[in-house]
């Protein structure tokens, strides 16, 4: 059933992957109408003992000493993360995402104050074949070559959802009559 809430597309960077350990979220970014937003994650108390991986750090480029100087308190990243996502459909390109927010909720004592969506109901809402999804993924990485970063994974899922909804060629013909 297709929603008419207006998309936001969310993405989490995160200390590991869950197969080698505990695992927690250190950022988080939201994006939609080509602008992005995110916050580092100070570690709460409760992921003390739950594992970093030097992989991933070597993946995003987030160290451990960036995230306690520069992070927020849990509290902070989801009383924004939610305002900032209020009354907004929240779409992620993997499952996992929805477990970092679990994760990030119960941190800050607090119940997931939303559910993400996989692009693959998109995907089927959009009734996009092979061709189209292609086409899609192209289109993003052609916009969005830096990835592995909270923010610029949701721009890059974010363009991919606009070029499979015509938002994105509607666009560009707008500038072009600017031009």
């Amino acid at each position: 059933m297709e929603s008419n809430l207006t998309i936001l597309t969310i993405d989490f960077e995160a200390s590991c992957l869950p197969r080698h350990g505990l695992s927690y979220p250190i950022e988080v970014g939201i994006a939609g109408d080509g602008k992005a937003q995110s916050w580092l994650i100070r570690p709460h108390d409760d992921w003390v003992g739950w594992h970093w991986s030097e992989e991933a750090e070597a993946l995003h480029g987030i160290s451990l000493d960036q995230i306690n100087r520069d992070g927020l308190d849990v509290e902070t990243v989801l009383a924004e993360l939610v305002a900032a996502c209020d009354g907004r459909r929240m779409v992620a390109d993997s499952m996992i995402d929805q477990y970092w927010l679990d994760t990030l909720a119960d941190a800050a004592g607090q119940a997931t104050p939303f559910l993400i969506d996989h692009v693959s109901l998109l995907l089927d809402e959009h009734r996009a074949d092979e061709q189209r999804i292609s086409a899609a993924v192209a289109f993003a990485d052609a916009r969005h070559v830096e990835r592995h970063r909270a923010a610029t994974d949701a721009l890059w899922l974010s363009a991919l959802l606009d070029h499979l909804s015509g938002k994105a060629v509607g666009q560009r013909r707008a500038l072009m009559r600017l031009s």
